[in-house]
């Protein structure tokens, strides 16, 4: 058996999420007339997601505007007086405090209409606010209020909009994992399917957590997928396959190792004789164990009767199909008959 280069591949249980998730709240308060989406369904930036009744509303424009006119006839009226007091101050016919209480008085007149045009501005920011437009594109949940209801403003919660493509995956990796991650470039992420075939390639890391889970020993990660088709949603779960460079290891086959309280062992046939030796294995290739550790160039390992092998017994070398269709297999061994 030769060692070669097989990817340094980590598996993990990931939860998707919305890449951008909004909640919905009314910004002003007032009885809500219309819902104009369908629920579930797709909606893009910017459409109009309820209506709020618009009267108080349009009547408070309506005021505000009526009282910037008044200000600005009231401004006109005191820059006339006041011109028309300049050069009767010029020719000390009235007195210059006469004529500067006439100037100031324009000059409130002015500050007056800046205040009134003010007033105005908010009249009419509040009326576009009683259409309740979606600040994202994503997928519009259910309403949770119906037509007819007061709602409050920068209170009640409406509706929930999530964004799902590109969708995130949120996953925890343990800390020596983490950190062969975390040193790695290039990395690249997949989703399986359940036959652990690949689902979806091209993920990118976007998140890596700062700081270890005390209570299990773990780091928080994230990773981004395209999700055009809406394949994947928001809180499922789904298997995550991360791929981080390139390591030298040995490939043996999945039947070839046991597993049990103490970790993962192969049995070396070596001079002739059957034993058990203690690995330590990564992930899978295929149908392979990635082995790490516990073997060595020039190892036979066997791959066939496992179970009827005990320490010492005799072991005839026969390398199977698989092995001689592929090196990662190594050779296949078969017990003598008895000691």
């Amino acid at each position: 058996m030769a060692s070669q280069r097989v990817p340094v591949a980590l598996d993990a249980v990931g939860q998707a999420e919305g890449s951008r998730e909004v909640e919905i709240r009314p910004r002003v308060s007032g009885i809500l007339e219309k819902r104009l989406y369908t629920e579930g369904t797709p909606v893009k930036a910017g459409q109009t997601l309820f209506v709020i009744d618009r009267a108080q509303y349009e009547i408070a424009a309506a005021q505000a505007q009526a009282a910037l006119s008044q200000e600005k006839t009231k401004q006109e009226q005191a820059q006339r007086e006041a011109e028309r007091l300049k050069p009767l101050a010029g020719g000390r016919a009235i007195s210059q405090r006469e004529y500067e209480e006439a100037v100031s008085t324009a000059r409130q007149a002015a500050a007056a209409i800046e205040g009134a045009e003010a007033r105005l501005a908010e009249a009419k920011l509040n009326l576009s606010y009683t259409g309740v437009n979606a600040p994202i594109g994503g997928i519009a949940s259910r309403a949770l209020r119906s037509e007819g209801s007061l709602v409050n403003a920068n209170t009640d919660l409406l509706t929930t909009l999530t964004q799902v493509n590109p969708i995130w995956v949120r996953f925890s990796l343990a800390e020596a994992d983490f950190e062969r991650v975390r040193g790695a470039k290039n990395v690249r992420i997949n989703i399986l399917n359940r036959d652990g075939s690949v689902a979806a390639d091209g993920g990118k890391l976007n998140f890596l957590g700062s700081t270890i889970d005390s209570r299990l020993g773990t780091v928080q990660l994230r990773a981004e997928f395209a999700n055009a088709g809406m394949k994947w949603l928001p809180g499922q779960f789904l298997k995550i396959q991360i791929l981080a460079g390139e390591q030298e290891a040995f490939l043996v086959p999945q039947s070839a190792v046991t597993q049990n309280e103490q970790g993962h062992t192969v049995w070396i046939a070596e001079g002739g004789k059957a034993g058990p030796r203690a690995i330590k294995t990564a992930n899978w290739v295929g149908s392979d164990w990635i082995v790490t550790e516990g073997l060595k160039a020039g190892d036979t390992v066997i791959t066939d009767n496992i179970m009827k092998l005990r320490p010492g017994i005799t072991v005839e070398p026969r390398k199977t199909d698989a092995a001689a269709a592929s090196p990662a297999a190594a050779a296949a061994e078969k017990p003598a008959a008895g000691r």
